[in-house]
């Protein structure tokens, strides 16, 4: 049995409480969450939605957001629950029919995250950053190794539209 890698919510700092909706508790496992901005376009992209879509990875427990996450081992009954609450959520939130038809859904996002943490070492933190193009929502990653983190390198957000709302 090889181990599997997922990453988990971090924060260094208040600032994931001020810029998100619903920020992501410290220590739940995380995804990308892509898929929650796949019908967005330029007018949906303001204030803390903004923030979320820019450079928020999806916490699993709260279903919030969280600017960093810093890859750990994972157990497959942990993957496995994991892959349950999400299936859930899409039935919950997303209009999936049933928990059985939202599972293959579930397990390709939470797989698709395992595989961008497979080849990376523990504790190795990462970011996000999306952008809408003419083919949808691109996302690209940013890994520091834990030997070289320093907190200019992912302490950055950018500036809300809406300052009088945070």
């Amino acid at each position: 049995m090889t181990d599997r890698f997922l990453a988990r919510a971090i924060h260094f700092d208040e600032s994931d409480q001020m810029i998100f909706h619903t920020p992501a508790r410290t220590g739940e496992w995380c995804i990308s969450g892509g898929f929650e901005f796949s019908n967005w376009s330029e007018g949906d992209l303001s204030g803390k939605a903004r923030q979320a879509f820019s450079n928020g990875w999806l916490g699993l427990e709260t279903f919030g957001r969280v600017t960093v996450i810093a890859i750990t081992k994972i157990e497959d009954q942990e993957l496995d629950a994991l892959t349950h609450a999400l299936a859930a959520h899409f039935v919950s939130h997303y209009g999936a029919p049933n928990i059985e038809a939202a599972l293959g859904v579930a397990n390709e996002e939470i797989s698709q995250m395992c595989d961008l943490c497979a080849d990376q070492p523990p504790n190795t933190l990462l970011m996000v950053s999306r952008e809408l193009t003419e083919a949808g929502v691109k996302e690209s990653y940013r890994m520091v190794e834990p030997q070289s983190a320093g907190l200019d390198q992912f302490a950055v957000h950018g500036s809300l539209d809406e300052p009088d709302q945070i």
